[in-house]
């Protein structure tokens, strides 16, 4: 798939949802279970046990969701997560030689940053969307003031995401937002089946508030 279906459909859906679970198994059921939900982007993060195997099982199942690796830290771990299918790269802190391998194989890199500074390097070395992290730290209003001076800036909040304030993230101009425990709460229960719903109500609320902007 083409780099800029990928960011298409992850704009278009408008939901992230960050994976950690303690065994492949477990992130397999998660992946699933969000994706039957609606969500369009499953981030694996390689803090679970062999993720790699969890980013091959659900490229195997044919999830009609994206699959992308998150917590990467390092250009041998992207470069690895990219032999294994991974239709993007996440990280917590934006890395020059982890750009420059996901520009080189033209996969979308998702770098979290946290300052201006921060923000103008990473775009400067062609991260296509930044990961705003911590966001419950930075908070909504925080974007609206980043696109006074860098209006071109894809914006994805990470942490603090839930349901109650996705409205205000898009409001303030995220391009999409990603979730994780507020997303998967119901599988510390084995309940698989609320986590499918919970995606529902994210991919749902996504909506709404981008047609309260119209």
């Amino acid at each position: 798939m083409k780099k800029f279906e990928i960011l298409s459909r992850i704009a278009s859906n408008g939901v992230v949802a960050v994976i950690r679970a303690e065994s492949v198994e477990k992130a397999v059921l998660l992946g699933k279970s969000i994706s039957e939900g609606g969500i369009g982007a499953l981030e694996i993060t390689f803090t679970v046990p062999h993720a790699d195997e969890v980013i091959e099982e659900l490229i195997k199942a044919k999830v009609s969701a994206l699959v992308g690796a998150g917590t990467v830290l390092d250009a041998t771990t992207a470069r690895y997560a990219i032999i294994k299918g991974a239709n993007f790269i996440v990280s917590p802190a934006f890395d020059k030689e982890v750009a420059e391998i996901c520009n080189l194989y033209q996969v979308p890199y998702f770098a979290g940053c946290m300052t201006p500074t921060e923000i103008i390097t990473a775009m400067k070395a062609g991260v296509d969307v930044v990961k705003v992290f911590p966001g419950d730290i930075v908070t909504p209003k925080f974007f609206k003031d980043i696109h006074g001076p860098l209006p071109q800036a894809n914006l994805l909040p990470s942490g603090g995401v839930s349901l109650e304030n996705i409205k205000d993230w898009i409001k303030n101009g995220a391009v999409a937002v990603s979730a994780g425990s507020s997303l998967t709460a119901p599988s510390k229960k084995g309940d698989y089946e609320g986590v499918k719903l919970e995606a529902k109500k994210f991919v749902d609320e996504v909506k709404k508030a981008r047609e309260a902007l119209k």
